[in-house]
């Protein structure tokens, strides 16, 4: 069976259902093992009230973009970003933390200026978003908003790797924590 996260370390992921492609989303269960992640935090929290969260999350990219995290952060043990949605107060439509960065051995020291955070083992359903950045995101977290997934709201996360580079044609695998 094709993995539809060719990248993903086959530690990490075993796949529990058949990939099913369904409006240029795909989606299957998976069990995750937990893993650290070093980079930016926000310092508030955020919401999807208003908009909030895309002015938000869209001001700390730029500044993980303008302050270089990139190269600053050695001891990457891979070069994907992770956006991590956590410490969610309710449903999507209440407050939650937001953060990016890179996925690092558990022991790496946290670099002066930045943040870390643990992704602890569970069930996500994933969904590979495809199409043009950004809008093929925004569809797929509206799809996923819509569903009738049993959510946890632990951490949900996305992960740009190198299919997401072209922005014209971009593939982002999104795994949502489930119960």
């Amino acid at each position: 069976m094709q993995r539809p996260y060719n990248n993903f370390p086959r530690t990490l992921v075993n796949i529990l259902y058949n990939k099913v492609v369904k409006d240029k989303i795909s989606f299957c269960m998976e069990k995750v093992k937990g893993f650290r992640l070093i980079g930016l935090a926000l310092k508030n929290k955020t919401s999807n009230e208003n908009g909030r969260s895309g002015i938000d999350c869209g001001n700390l990219w730029q500044k993980f973009e303008k302050e270089d995290t990139f190269n600053k952060l050695q001891g990457k043990i891979s070069n994907e970003i992770f956006a991590v949605y956590y410490n969610y107060e309710g449903d999507h439509t209440k407050p939650f933390s937001y953060f990016i960065g890179f996925k690092v051995s558990p022991d790496l020291n946290v670099p002066h200026g930045m943040d870390s955070i643990i992704i602890q083992d569970g069930n996500y359903q994933l969904f590979t978003a495809k199409g043009k950045m950004p809008d093929c995101i925004a569809t797929a977290w509206e799809k996923i908003w819509s569903s009738d997934i049993s959510r946890a709201y632990q951490a949900d996360f996305e992960i740009y790797g190198e299919k997401s580079k072209d922005w014209s044609n971009s593939e982002i695998d999104i795994f949502i924590s489930v119960k």
